[in-house]
Formats: C-alpha cells, structure tokens, sequence
C-alpha cells in the first residue's frame, strides 16, 4: 500500500471512529452534540447547577389549527451585565425556524412567543445567556 493511500484511510477511520458515537449519543438523548456547545438539563457540563436560570421553558397552546409557543427563561434581565440575548426554534430536524432578540434595557423578562401553522414533531427551543453560554430544551407537539 502507498504512503498517500495509507494515510487517508486511516484519517478516514479515525474521522469514522469519532463520529459514531457522538450521533449515537445526539439519537439516544435526542438532542443535538452537547459536549461543552450547548448545555441542556442533562448536560450541564461547566454551568452545573445554572439549568435553573438558564434553561429555556416551552409551553404549547394549540387552538384552530395554529400552535402558539412561549419560551420563557427564568433568568434576570441586568442590562448589558448579565442576562438572555435571546431565543431560537429549530424544527426536528434542528432548522431554524424563528428567534427573538431581546433588549437587556427595555425587557425585564426573557419570554418569548412564536406562532406556527400545523407543525408536528420534536420543537427545540435554545436560549443564549451572554456569561453561560447555550442552552437547550425540547418538547413534542
């Protein structure tokens, strides 16, 4: 075997190697990867013990034919110091769907709502805090 064709199959084992287990995991959990991107209540890594102030809430109110979602972090809102920068839905597949901006000045609560049409499926919502980092949370509708 040639050096060149030796070298590439073996990055593409080890590419291999590394890869399976981490979508193995994101099946099993049903999240995406977490492993110190994204925390979720599972998966605090370094924020351990913030999933209470950090982890966004998702609540689901269905009424003709349109589903309203509210995601609500219970997190204080000091200014520009410390606070939700905001919030992101990602569909089943973890496309993006919408998000909401939130102004550290005006708003006193990280809450947010979306309105979809005949959605169906796991609903991921995501909320970044300036200090801790990305988190997230799902439900199914």
């Amino acid at each position: 075997m040639e050096r060149r064709n030796f070298i590439q199959l073996s990055l593409m084992g080890a590419s291999a190697g590394f890869f399976t287990p981490l979508t193995s995991l994101a099946e099993t959990a049903r999240l995406p990867v977490t492993a110190d991107l994204i925390y979720s209540q599972d998966s605090q890594g370094r924020w351990t013990g913030k999933a209470a102030t950090h982890l966004p809430n998702i609540e689901i109110n269905k009424s003709d034919g349109k589903i309203t979602v509210t995601v609500v972090t219970a997190h204080e809102m000091k200014g520009y110091e410390h606070y939700i920068v905001k919030h992101v839905l990602l569909d089943k597949n973890y496309t993006f769907i919408a998000e909401h901006m939130f102004n550290p000045i005006e708003d006193k609560t990280a809450r947010s709502e979306f309105v979809l049409e005949n959605y169906q499926g796991a609903l991921y919502a995501l909320s970044l805090c300036n200090k801790h980092d990305l988190w997230i949370n799902f439900t199914e509708i």
